[in-house]
Order: C-alpha cells, then structure tokens, then sequence
C-alpha cells in the first residue's frame, strides 16, 4: 500500500514545482524536460512512421515525365522535325559513358551508391519547417530528384518534399540504383528545352550522349544545377558560371576517386558547346512530310496513336530534302503566271505532286503551299479525277489480257499496232451493238478540239491522247479488268467510286499524286509494282521496332510493260507531252485532263523517278471541284492546263540525281 502511494506521487506531474519558490517554481527540472522532448519525439516518430506506411509508389508515372518528343529524319539521316509537347528521349543506361554517369553523380549525389535514397540533412530541413512553415529547399539525393520528376511536381513545399523523401526510401528498396540512375538522367531537365541527358548532348554538342567525353559529360552534368544559368549561349556571365562549374565537377571526379590526376590534367579547355538550334517545325512543306510519315507508321505497324503520342520514336523517311526543296520551287515558280486578284479563275489553285523511286521510295512531294496555312495534303488528295492519264492502264490491260469482242467468245490478243477508230463522236460499241445510256441516247466519244484521227493504232492513240480509241478499248477489254489492271499497277480500290460506263476509261478515277506515281513506276520497272512507302526505319529509344511491309509483285509482263513505255515515250518525243523532252532523254510521259476540265496531269518518269502533278481548282466553301477554264489567262475555247507538265519539267530538269 505504501508502495503504491509513493509511486502515484512519483507518476504525478509535479508542476509547478513544490518545493521551490519563486521563478525556479516554474522551470521545469532536468527529468520533466527530458520527458517532454521524448513526448514529442515519439509523437513525431509515430506520425512519420505513419505517413511512412501510408505513402505508396504511384504506379504510373506522371504524364509529362513519360511524354518524349517523336523525331522525324530526312533520308540522309539529318533531322526534318520533331513533334510533342518536350523535347524528351529515353536512353539505356548502358548508353551512357560510365565517366559521364561518374560526373554526374559528382554533381549531383556522389555517395548514390550507398545512400538509401535520402539525404539525412535534407530531412531535418524539411522537419524544421514543420514548426516554421514556409517551402524546403535542395539536398536532395538523386533518387530524390527522380521521384520529384517522375511522380511528383517541381513545387518546394514541406508535404510534397516529405513525400518525396518517402517514396524515395521505397523506391530505393524496389528499384536497383541503375534503374533509378537511367531514369533519373532521363526525366532531368538539361535547358535549351531539352529534357533527359540524350536530347541535351544532341542540343549542346550536335551528338549522341554515347558520344560524349568525360569533359563534354562534366559540362553537362553541371547544368542540372540551374541549366536556364548556365548555358554559355546566354551571356558571358553565364559562361564564366558555367566553366566555374564544370571545373569543380572535374575536381570533385578526382576527389571522389572516378577521375585520375592525370586524365584531370588533359582537360583544360573548357568545351564549347554549338550555337542552341533553331526550332524545327512544321511550316512549308515539313508537315505535310511528317503526315505522311505518320500516316504510314499508323497503317504499318500495331502502334495505337496513344502510344505514339507519348513520344520516343525516331522517324526515318524516304524523303530525299534536295528533291523535296527543288519540287517546292517547281511549283512556286510555275505558278507565278497565276493572278488571282485580277483574275478569278487563278483562285483557288490547288496542286499535288509526288515523286516515287522504282523501289517505291516516296522521295519527294508537294502537299500545298505551307502546312500551316493549309493543312489538307493535296499530294494524298483522293478528289482529283485522273482524267486521261488514267488511259496507260487500259492500255496495259489490253495487251495484258486481249479483248472480247463476242459476248462468251474468245478473248483475242491485242497488240500496239491494232488498229481502232479515231473519229470524233464515234459510237461506243458493245458486242451487241451502240451503247445506250439512261437517257436514251447513244453514248458517243469526243477528241480534244473535236479532231478525227481515222484509224489509227493504240500505241498512236497513247501517244497523242486521242479519246474515242481508248474509251472503245476499255469497253472490249471489260471495264472490270480495266479497274484490276490499274490496281495492280498500284492505285488504291478505294480511288474508283463511280459506275462502270464507258468514260471510266478516261479516268473518272480519283487517285493520289502518290499513287499515280507509284503506279506509273510500274512500267518504268519492267511491269513489277513495289509499293509506295515513307518510312524506311523506325525506331523507339534506339530500338528498332518492326515495320510491316508489301513486297513487290509482278502487275504486267516485260513485253507489256515495256511497250506501255514505249508509247509513253513516243508521247514525250512526237505526241501531245513534247514539252517533257525539255527535261533530258529517256523521258516517258503523259498529258491529262479530266472530260468536264475541272482537273489536269502530268505523269512521267525517268530512270530514276516516277513523278505525277496534279492540278485543279477548289471552291472553299462547298469542296466541289471548279472548271479551270481561263486558268492563267488562257483561251476559254481550251482545256487542260499546260501548269503540271511545266513544273513536270521544271522539276525533273533540276532535281538533283539520285
């Protein structure tokens, strides 16, 4: 009992003090100190132990630090664009020079090895601001550093910092110091709007950071310390602050034992970064380049828009700049005849072309005047009939597959030198007898100024675009075979929407410049089709991913092939493409305009290149197609537009070799 009585007096708080008088009655003994600060200290343990283990790793990482930038190069290799919201690309760690990680780490967290992925003195700040408020400030490790770039935000407040600092702990328990190390060189940001270490010696130094010497890597290791201070590109302030930092990133190597002495002594010039590069956009014809780089990326591999949005690719095109910028000038030059505000018949000008190698490289096109003002790519326009280049092909598919000329009879041999009836307003026949359209009439022909040829071989039909011959032709080949001859030289299915009637010989077909080029390739390369493509590589990160591609396929014999080219020729030398020949020898080509004079072509193509011009008028508001009668002051009595075989020839003459 009196055991108990003395321990209760014992538990029991004597404050104020007892047995003391005056002020001393009021300050608290060494023991009631000691008890208060314990009190609180495991008040505070507990509730940091708890925020502990109620903090979780976010399993995703935040949105911006997962977002790159896709990277679109021409076909030598330099770069074209680049598209996303940051200039960001992922990089191995492997990739990295180990001195480069080295200066880094001894910018930045040299004891990253072995710390558990806080710093102890950035801790108790963060404590002391518990009781003081206000925001934390640096010494944060690494790991540190990561988490607030990959999960969290760049805000400095005491919560945010404690939270980083435990999902720190956790993530240096989950993840190997490697892992964290790639990641963190990887969401860093390094100025010149570049974020991860990849992007910043590509900006900095023109190269990849695989690239870097352990002096190129000290430079840029000491911009993780304030980059928007220390780019020498600036000012001379900040480049004096920057060879100051980049000096003590060298000596820190050596203190840390990651650089000798003598390797230390090598680098006393500091590394003048490259003048910052201009910003690659999408103005001129560069967007509608990167578009159909896109467009083939998205129709060739498994790749959702959501996962390519998110960046990280490198684009390789076929796209050669030289023939790209000669073809821009064509057109520009070509199209300086027109006056719009004088005439309204120079309005609304619209012109597609495109340029594909036998291979089916897309080497060049023309898509508008500039991306940005007009975004529509007319060189993949699906609205321009063909007209009368569209008559090769049924050319083709009657050497390839004979006439029928007797209904359930035996299909009989063509070649070039038969002979049909040139005559303006001939009937079309059936074998039957006339065609007869829904109106009641018979359907009848008619020749470019009404001329009559008589009777004449096709290949002269070919070569001096007469209509009647061809529309006739079609008819006794079958209009069907006609449209899969077409297809197998490389037009799309989805290029014929309307009926089979005899002018679809004359091309009611509404093809792309690219696919009219690609498919007139086929007669350049022996009657062997190779699909059009944009892309030759791609690429996610340095790793190659997979392209699916069509391999070429045989449309049309040698012999057929060949003598479709020799027609096409002769229409160059003698017929009605002679302005071609201006382009040099060996040229074959053809003229086109569509039967209402609302489109004109030129297709050809030399050893090299298969190029195709469209040309038409657009109205702006309801998207119909408008006459290009008067085009460029000409006479209203004439159709066609001389305009695409001009740039044609203009082109090809200054286009640079492949």
């Amino acid at each position: 009992m009196a055991f108990r009585r003395w321990a209760f007096r014992r538990l029991r708080l004597d404050y104020p003090r007892a047995n003391r008088n005056g002020v001393r009655r009021w300050l608290p003994s060494w023991r009631q100190t000691a008890l208060v600060f314990l009190f609180c200290f495991g008040s505070l343990l507990s509730a940091l132990s708890y925020v502990y283990w109620k903090t979780e790793i976010p399993e995703n990482l935040n949105e911006f630090a997962t977002q790159q930038d896709n990277v679109y190069y021409w076909a030598d290799g330099t770069e074209m664009a680049r598209t996303g919201p940051v200039n960001r690309q992922d990089i191995a760690l492997e990739k990295v020079p180990e001195k480069v990680q080295w200066a880094v780490l001894a910018a930045e967290n040299a004891s990253f090895y072995s710390d558990n992925g806080i710093s102890p003195s950035g801790l108790v700040r963060a404590v002391s601001k518990m009781v003081t408020g206000g925001e934390t400030q640096g010494g944060s490790t690494i790991t540190q550093q990561y988490v607030k770039n990959a999960y969290l935000n760049q805000k400095q407040t005491f919560s945010r910092k404690l939270t980083e600092m435990f999902i720190a702990m956790k993530l240096d328990d989950k993840l190997s110091k490697e892992e964290i190390l790639e990641g963190y060189l990887n969401t860093s940001w390094f100025g010149r709007g570049t974020y991860g270490i990849q992007r910043a010696a590509n900006a900095y130094y023109g190269k990849n950071v695989s690239e870097l010497n352990v002096s190129e890597g000290a430079f840029l290791a000491s911009l993780l310390k304030g980059a928007g201070s220390l780019d020498p590109a600036v000012s001379r302030a900040s480049h004096r602050r920057a060879e100051e930092r980049w000096e003590w990133v060298l000596d820190r190597m050596v203190e840390i034992g990651k650089l000798s002495k003598k390797e230390r002594a090598r680098y006393t010039k500091f590394p003048e970064p490259i003048e910052p590069p201009r910003q690659v956009g999408l103005s001129g014809q560069t967007g509608y380049l990167v578009d159909t780089a896109r467009a083939y990326v998205s129709s060739h591999t498994d790749i959702s828009d959501a996962e390519f949005d998110l960046g990280g690719y490198q684009i390789h095109t076929t796209f050669e700049k030289p023939r790209v910028q000669a073809l821009e000038e064509a057109v520009r030059t070509t199209l300086r005849g027109l006056d719009p505000k004088a005439r309204s018949a120079d309005r609304n000008v619209r012109v597609g072309a495109a340029s594909v190698a036998p291979d089916g490289r897309i080497t060049a096109l023309y898509g508008g005047p500039d991306y940005l003002k007009q975004g529509f790519n007319d060189a993949n326009a699906s609205n321009v009939p063909a007209g009368t280049v569209f008559t090769p092909f049924v050319y083709a598919a009657a050497l390839r597959d004979g006439v029928q000329l007797e209904r359930g009879g035996e299909r009989v041999p063509v070649s070039p030198d038969t002979v049909y009836d040139g005559d303006d307003k001939v009937a079309v026949h059936t074998p039957e007898g006339p065609y007869w359209s829904r109106d009641g009439k018979i359907v009848r022909g008619s020749n470019d100024g009404g001329r009559s040829w008589g009777r004449i071989p096709l290949r002269q039909a070919v070569e001096d675009s007469v209509n009647t011959p061809m529309m006739q032709l079609g008819m006794d080949v079958g209009l069907d075979r006609v449209r899969q001859a077409s297809v197998d030289a490389g037009l799309l299915p989805s290029s014929f929407g309307g009926p089979r009637v005899p002018v679809f010989s004359l091309g009611t077909a509404t093809p792309s410049a690219i696919r009219m080029a690609s498919a007139y390739g086929t007669f350049a390369a022996d009657g062997v089709h190779a699909p059009p493509y944009s892309v030759a590589s791609l690429s996610r990160n340095g790793d190659k991913v997979p392209l699916e591609t069509s391999p070429a396929a045989r449309a049309f014999s040698p012999e057929v092939a060949n003598a479709v080219g020799d027609a096409l020729q002769g229409a160059v030398l003698r017929g009605s493409a002679r302005k071609a020949a201006e382009a040099g020898p060996g040229v074959a080509g053809k003229t086109g305009t569509e039967k209402d004079d609302k489109s004109a072509w030129f297709v050809g193509y030399t050893d090299t290149q298969s190029t195709a011009v469209s040309l038409s008028r657009l109205d702006p508001k309801t998207q119909e197609l408008l006459p290009l009668t008067g085009l460029g002051g000409a006479d209203a009595s004439r159709t066609g537009s001389t305009y695409p075989i001009d740039i044609w020839t203009r082109y090809t003459r200054q286009a640079p070799a492949s």
